[in-house]
């Protein structure tokens, strides 16, 4: 037999697909999307903020909130909120409509605390953004119209990316740390809405598209909690200010050996006039520990900037160029305008 008609083995046969369920026509990602959209769905408010004019009060934006307790306290975008008379309607999925007045914003992590004067609302329940994995599902949900909810889903695309908050007259003057990066699509109308994970846990509030397919949410976090709790009882926070914004890099491995910890913060800027320019911080320095406490992540870095470090003078351990350096330098108070 020659080669050209030598038989050759049969291919093995393609596999039949499953047949499909019967009784449920929805698969596994369906049903936790319509889930968590159905749990939060009464938590998830449409503001409609008005400002004050000659005329009276007219329509001055737009965008979502998180219902945190049920006698009217909810969680927003300050940028929502952001100009200093805004009032307006809280819209639910039920048909009521709330007058809201704001209690507090942080333009510096881009959080708002408003609320509303009727109670009887049903709270969301809050995560935890630390506990979340780049590929995980989450569900991006907004109010933009208040008789139902914008739902879209998607996963985490990264974590740990910055966003700059602007204060007065456009500057920036921090960047939010640990911003959860999705391709859950964020429509108009959608800041201040819900990011959460698979099981319907708040862990972010949507708070910028940043271009096609990209969504950025500030992270529910023990940092993020203590803003919130600050809003809801103060109306503002105070925070201490090195001016530098990084993220987290492996330590090389004698610095590892001599900390006994993997990885530090390695500084990618360093803000103009700021304390940490002062003391001598330099971008690529990899920030070690701050006042004795360990900074791996910038969120170990961020939880350290508390009201009473304002002032007080602490010691900054830093990894530069294969040595290791004590940098001594003065926090100042940080305001919304940058002021110290």
């Amino acid at each position: 037999m020659s080669p050209a008609t030598e038989s050759r083995p049969a291919a093995a046969a393609r596999p039949e697909p499953p047949p499909p369920a019967t009784g449920d026509p929805l698969d596994a990602y369906s049903r936790t999307v319509v889930g968590v959209a159905e749990r939060l769905a009464p938590s998830v408010v449409s503001l409609q903020v008005t400002r004050s004019t000659r005329r009276g009060r007219l329509p001055a934006g737009a965008g979502s909130g998180v219902v945190l307790t049920h006698d009217g306290f909810i969680l927003t975008s300050a940028h929502v909120v952001a100009r200093s008379d805004a009032r307006g309607r809280a819209a639910l999925t039920d048909g009521r409509e709330l007058r809201f007045a704001v209690i507090g914003r942080d333009r510096l992590s881009d959080l708002a605390i408003v609320r509303a004067d009727d109670g009887e609302l049903t709270p969301a329940e809050l995560g935890d953004a630390d506990d979340l994995r780049v590929g995980q599902l989450v569900v991006a949900i907004g109010n933009p119209h208040g008789f139902e909810g914008s739902v879209t889903a998607g996963v985490v695309s990264a974590l740990g990316r910055a966003l700059p908050a602007r204060a007065g007259h456009g500057r920036a003057v921090r960047l939010i740390d640990n911003v959860i990066q999705t391709d859950a699509a964020l429509n108009p109308g959608s800041s201040g809405g819900a990011l959460a994970d698979g099981r319907g846990r708040v862990v972010g509030i949507n708070t910028a598209l940043a271009g096609i397919g990209l969504g950025l949410a500030v992270p529910i976090n023990t940092a993020t909690r203590r803003i919130v709790a600050a809003l809801m009882s103060d109306g503002r926070v105070r925070r201490a200010y090195l001016g530098i914004a990084g993220g987290p890099r492996p330590l090389p491995p004698r610095a590892a050996s001599r900390w006994g910890r993997r990885t530090a913060v390695e500084v990618v800027e360093v803000l103009s006039a700021s304390p940490a320019e002062q003391a001598g911080i330099r971008p690529g320095d990899l920030v070690v520990e701050v006042d004795g406490q360990a900074t791996e992540s910038a969120a170990d870095l961020q939880r350290m900037m508390v009201a009473e470090l304002i002032g007080r003078r602490v010691t900054a351990n830093v990894w530069r160029s294969g040595e290791e350096i004590a940098i001594a330098l003065v926090p100042a108070e940080l305001d919304e305008n940058g002021g110290r």
